[in-house]
């Protein structure tokens, strides 16, 4: 099933220039141009992309927040078109995830949309159910153990039968096997929903990295008419600390958006989690390591030391998004850190609303004289 776009948009010439990108990427176009039809088919049909000229913007508005409101379509990548003379934090506030600027070039469209077209696969397939039942070891808040059995799963969560309903406020840890294989899968949770039937909704929260990728493998194999995800993109590094990163990119993702960083160095492999918390169209984006174990902190220090030990060795880097951050439950940042302080980190969160120049300027005082040659690239 191809991806569907709501495109927003009466000037025939941009609406030529999103036609043809968006063909090219295997996007479908529903193309509206008036306010009322939009949203009117935003509450019938889904959509993985709402894509919107902003020349008329209480109208733009009203249907991005419309999306927002459809239970189907909330999820959906918003895409907002603007001349140059407004501000990316006006964009970002009307709920934009990637911005284009008029004049809009065929390459400049096609970068962005790369980007966002990653990020619409990996949204439908995080949010895709499979219809299974697997036995569930669950306990909450450390009692004990009970077994159920699901009803549905998705690379996100799981739908259970319960006999009682836990508290939602409860620690939860599940402990089950995938069928067919060998693979325990072991996680904290949350209750996302409950329903009717004593039914309710569980969110993963923490789980490895080895096994996500084990289960979202898995999961492929169940529901094979998925379109493959799209391959990691590669990167610059330019700053690097325990609590972070940033990257240069020409297609960087939206903040909110959940990464997996793969770092290579010599012989040392390391993957580390994050959330985009800056990012700077066009030139790249501040990532926070979501880190929350020990063992995740530990891989990012050995890259850092291998790093400083490769004597000019550029390392490879290679980026692909795992979905966008729940705003309702947010990833937190390294729980690990304390009281010690991570200045890149800090610059993410206090300085993000600075212009891309500021921000970058930012980045060289932190740097210091002695720390421009320690630049890496890919």
């Amino acid at each position: 099933m191809s991806l569907q776009s709501l495109v927003f948009c009466s000037d025939e010439k941009i609406l030529r220039v999103l036609r043809r990108v968006l063909s090219d990427l295997e996007i479908h176009v529903e193309h509206c141009g008036d306010m009322e039809t939009s949203i009117r088919k935003l509450t019938r049909q889904r959509f993985e992309a709402v894509i919107v000229d902003c020349t008329e913007e209480h109208a733009a508005g009203r249907i991005l927040r419309s999306a927002r409101s459809a239970p189907g379509n909330r999820r959906a990548i918003a895409v907002a078109i603007f001349d140059g003379a407004t501000s990316l934090s006006s964009a970002f506030e009307l709920g934009a995830h990637f911005v284009l600027y008029k004049p809009i070039s065929t390459e400049r469209a096609k970068a962005s949309f790369r980007a966002a077209r990653a990020l619409m696969k990996r949204e439908r397939r995080r949010n895709t159910r499979v219809s299974v039942e697997i036995p569930v070891m669950l306990s909450v808040d450390g009692a004990s153990e009970q077994q159920t059995m699901t009803t549905d799963v998705s690379e996100g969560g799981m739908a259970l039968k319960l006999a009682g309903r836990p508290k939602v406020a409860g620690a939860i840890a599940i402990d089950f096997t995938l069928p067919g294989t060998e693979t325990r899968v072991r996680s904290k949770a949350e209750i996302a929903w409950q329903g009717p039937a004593r039914q309710t909704g569980i969110r993963f929260v923490d789980m490895s990295p080895e096994t996500r990728a084990e289960f979202k493998a898995w999961l492929s194999q169940q529901s094979s008419d998925l379109e493959k995800d799209d391959p990691p993109v590669g990167c610059k590094l330019t700053d690097l600390s325990l609590g972070g990163c940033y990257l240069e990119m020409s297609s960087p993702f939206p903040i909110r958006t959940l990464i997996v960083l793969s770092m290579r160095v010599g012989r040392l492999h390391v993957q580390a989690e994050g959330v985009v918390r800056v990012m700077h169209p066009e030139l790249g984006m501040g990532v926070e390591f979501t880190q929350k174990t020990m063992q995740q902190r530990e891989r990012v220090e050995h890259f850092i030391k291998a790093l400083m030990k490769s004597e000019g060795l550029l390392p490879d880097l290679l980026v692909e998004p795992e979905g966008l951050e729940d705003e309702s439950c947010p990833a937190s940042h390294s729980a690990l850190r304390g009281d010690v302080e991570d200045p890149l980190v800090d610059l993410f969160h206090h300085k993000a609303a600075l212009s891309a120049e500021a921000f970058q300027n930012e980045l060289r005082k932190q740097r210091g004289p002695a720390a421009q040659p320690a630049e890496t690239a890919v």
